[in-house]
């Protein structure tokens, strides 16, 4: 069985028109993309009773338990297995980044696939934390802050914080992403997470 922790070349990549990311993937993406930046929104600039906050935040951590269980049984691209890279791919993909071409892989580069680890993993834990929050104004605690001691609940809520701020950073990076590869190297990483197709080359 071929695994993706290969150091193959871009060139060695697939570059026509094929399926790229299937439907529930992109589902995934684009539900995940909404609950969490209503979620976020909420918190930030929502109404002192933030019901609809967790609520969005309950909707995120059933999406990542999702996308966790899509990650070994969903198709080929979907797999995490498809982008686990070693660190030699990863230091060889991003020594090639700034040349002004599309590199076209086949579902998640090598950084690409980094940082869908990333995110997963910093709005996991986020979410889950909210879980165990109590800012003691006897409104907004978590369903779970009673199974904790009041100091972890503090905790709990000052990492939430700290979370959402990395949640932000992240947001905002990879939006840039998206501009990069789209002005600069020429590459559409929109259209194929619509459609599910990139156009042959």
């Amino acid at each position: 069985m071929t695994t993706a922790s290969t150091d193959h070349p871009l060139e060695t990549q697939e570059k026509i028109g094929t399926r790229i990311w299937d439907l529930p993937l992109r589902l995934f993406h684009w539900l995940f993309a909404g609950c969490v930046a209503a979620a976020w929104g909420l918190g930030k600039f929502g109404p002192d009773v933030m019901t609809l906050h967790f609520w969005f935040g309950y909707a995120v951590l059933a999406l990542i338990a999702f996308r966790l269980i899509w990650g070994f049984i969903g198709s080929e691209t979907a797999r995490f297995s498809s982008f686990i890279y070693s660190p030699k791919a990863l230091l060889c993909y991003i020594a090639k980044l700034p040349k002004r071409q599309a590199s076209n892989w086949k579902g998640h580069n090598p950084l690409g696939g980094l940082f869908v680890f990333l995110l997963l993993g910093v709005i996991g834990a986020q979410a889950a934390l909210g879980l165990f929050v109590d800012p003691e104004d006897y409104i907004n605690v978590g369903p779970f802050a009673s199974w904790v001691g009041i100091d972890s609940a503090r905790t709990a809520l000052a990492w939430h914080g700290i979370l959402a701020r990395a949640t932000l950073i992240l947001v905002i990076l990879h939006v840039a992403a998206i501009f990069f590869y789209r002005f600069w190297k020429r590459e559409d990483l929109v259209t194929p997470m619509i459609t599910g197709h990139r156009k042959a080359k």
